[in-house]
């Protein structure tokens, strides 16, 4: 395990600049972004098989809990978006360093749990947008959701402004195909005004209006947020984190509200066309398209609602993907590889999904998108809390905490997701004591659970109302406490540098970094390998035109740096750069090594890995990447 304390999404952390626009549009441009792709995560799926089932069962009478449920989002988001530019941190680090380490890994498996039970409504509903458009069977939708971790991989190589454009070109075609759906439904302006009257018809319409509220303010998002915005370099002055903040919740508005005219779209679609024509159960996705064309009269309804759903979950997917990313590394201080933690998280949520689809058939995908939705909404209370904390304490915050009236409506929107998430657990375990034959399992695992969940949430309620958390931060790593500034200001002297070459533009700022490290004195050494299948194979036993090819051309680097009074010797390795680099420079007594790049970048990256990740990790002397 790397131990060492990480920036919250480091690969792009800061890269955005923000400083030096004039306009006040120029520097509102750079601030936008982070919010929208928290938004796509307020229309993923899951929410489709909430609204669908919510306007179908009961008309405009929840669009009341779709509009709370984004000024709730709007107020938690905006904290998240402060506490990652105030503080530096994200959600999971804060919680790393405020908790004990079995109260913060209780909180990892808890946001675990969020983000798989977020990606697989997002599995799903991909795999029901591809049957619904191109008649792919399901259990092939679903198992082919894995390659989307290669997408991810090569947007966040061509770096985070690509990524938010492609993201925000998905939202506005889900956006765009439901305005073209609003058309067709034509719905009813007198009773969706009315709809906005708050009211809970029965239990049922309360389990779907928190499947709701979990569909749209989902914990993921918390910790999601609060790391995105840390992607913009921003200037650490008051006035520079005032501006920050006023341009995110800018950002936050305008990304959430577009999340709202979604969710209420298909909420309104539902309402305009399953209700008012008695269709009072409909709840999956697939009934719901299939009956578009016969109600409506048009065969394109049903296509731009695949359409939309197809780009709905891709989204969602990717921003799943990151959160989890955030949430291994903030608890843990655990990184690992992207797509190792991509394909982690695919899979826990393929396995359930296929058993689903498998033993259940099509239908369970609904019942399952839903029960999604509800679990995400029972996680919510361990995120928000903590979150309240941390962005309400002067200690940490510096001046920029939360006032009373801010700090009075989150309590009051906690208070109601907790209390709506407690009465749902109490119905659901009476219910099931009813109606079991045998309920010892409910005794010995369900009842237990809920206890300790119980438990947890008075904790971290209560930990930091009696006792501030401390402003130092807990020390993750060992330090050097007694380290001699004198001796470590003395300059480095390098006298044997190895310097991997692959005939590509990158030797020459390779060697040219070198050459200024080590200067004249020191002695060089040019490693080139052979890759070629027959090197693989025979070793230094090949005999082959490239090998000579090579062989000649290394010569030639050595031949014109001899010329300009440079010590050179050439060493030829045989197979993978990446096993054979750190061979050579292990058996030899070498200083320093220097990697320069490898000649391809970008999708090539994602097949072929990089030679630099591989080397640095096998070496045991310093090395310098260039």
């Amino acid at each position: 395990m790397d131990r060492r304390s990480h920036k919250s999404l480091e690969e792009v952390h800061g890269t955005i600049e923000t400083a030096g626009k004039k306009s006040p549009w120029k520097r509102l441009l750079a601030f936008l972004g982070p919010a929208y792709l928290v938004s796509v995560g307020y229309m993923d799926p899951g929410n489709w098989a909430t609204d669908i089932a919510g306007g179908s069962q009961f008309g405009y009478k929840l669009i009341w809990v779709l509009l709370m449920s984004n000024i709730m989002a709007l107020l938690l988001q905006s904290l998240c978006a402060r506490l990652g530019v105030v503080r530096g941190r994200d959600l999971a680090q804060a919680s790393r360093e405020a908790y004990n380490p079995f109260v913060n890994f209780v909180l990892y498996i808890l946001a675990e749990i969020a983000i798989v039970a977020c990606d697989l409504a997002e599995v799903i509903g991909m795999a029901i947008g591809l049957n619904l458009l191109f008649g792919l069977p399901m259990v092939w939708g679903v198992t082919i959701t894995a390659l989307d971790t290669f997408l991810l991989l090569f947007l966040l190589n061509k770096g985070m402004r690509k990524m938010e454009v492609f993201i925000i070109g998905l939202i506005f075609i889900i956006g765009g195909s439901f305005v073209v759906e609003m058309f067709f439904a034509k719905p009813d302006m007198g009773e969706l005004m009315a709809g906005f009257i708050p009211s809970l018809p029965d239990s049922t319409a309360l389990y779907i209006a928190i499947g709701i509220i979990g569909a749209t303010v989902m914990p993921h998002n918390l910790y999601l947020h609060s790391s995105l915005v840390q992607s913009r370099k921003i200037e650490r002055t008051k006035k520079g984190i005032k501006q920050a903040l006023k341009f995110n919740f800018i950002d936050s508005a305008i990304a959430l509200n577009l999340a709202f005219f979604v969710n209420a779209a298909i909420l309104i679609l539902a309402a305009a066309v399953f209700h008012k024509n008695g269709m009072f159960e409909v709840a999956e996705i697939q009934d719901a398209h299939a009956l578009l064309e016969p109600l409506l009269g048009s065969s394109l309804a049903p296509t731009f609602f695949a359409i939309a759903l197809i780009a709905a979950g891709q989204s969602s997917t990717l921003t799943g993907t990151l959160a989890g990313q955030i949430v291994m590394e903030g608890h843990l201080n655990l990184r690992i590889q992207p797509w190792v933690r991509r394909l982690i998280t695919r899979m826990l949520a393929i396995v359930p999904a296929l058993f689903t689809v498998i033993y259940f058939g099509e239908s369970g995908t609904g019942k399952l998108l839903v029960l999604s939705q509800v679990v995400l909404s029972l996680q919510l209370g361990f995120a928000i809390i903590p979150l309240i904390h941390f962005v309400s304490s002067k200690k940490l915050m510096n001046g920029f905490e939360i006032k009373w009236p801010l700090r009075i409506a989150s309590w009051f929107i906690t208070i109601i997701i907790v209390g709506l998430n407690g009465k749902l657990v109490y119905d659901e375990i009476t219910g099931w004591l009813t109606t079991a034959e045998n309920p010892i399992y409910i005794w010995t695992l369900v009842i237990p659970a809920a206890i300790g969940a119980a438990v947890l949430l008075i904790y971290i309620t209560f930990k930091t109302t009696v006792k501030d958390i401390k402003s130092e931060k807990r020390k993750m790593v060992p330090h050097i406490l007694d380290a001699k500034v004198d001796e470590l200001a003395q300059p480095l002297s390098y006298k044997k540098i190895a310097i991997p070459v692959d005939f590509s533009t990158s030797d020459e700022k390779s060697i040219s970094a070198a050459l200024q490290l080590g200067g004249k004195d020191a002695e060089y050494t040019l490693i080139h390998i052979v890759e070629t299948p027959g090197a693989m194979i025979y070793g230094d036993e090949i005999d082959d035109y490239e090998t000579e090819s090579d062989e000649a051309f290394l010569n030639k680097y050595k031949e014109k740096l001899d010329a300009k009074g440079f010590k050179v010797s050439v060493e030829l390795g045989f197979g993978s750069p990446k096993k054979i680099i750190p061979k050579i420079v292990n058996a030899a007594d070498f200083d320093l090594l220097v990697l320069g790049g490898h000649g391809h970048s970008g999708l090539k990256d994602l097949l072929f890995g990089t030679t630099v990740d591989s080397v640095r990790h096998r070496v045991n002397i310093p090395v310098f990447i260039v």
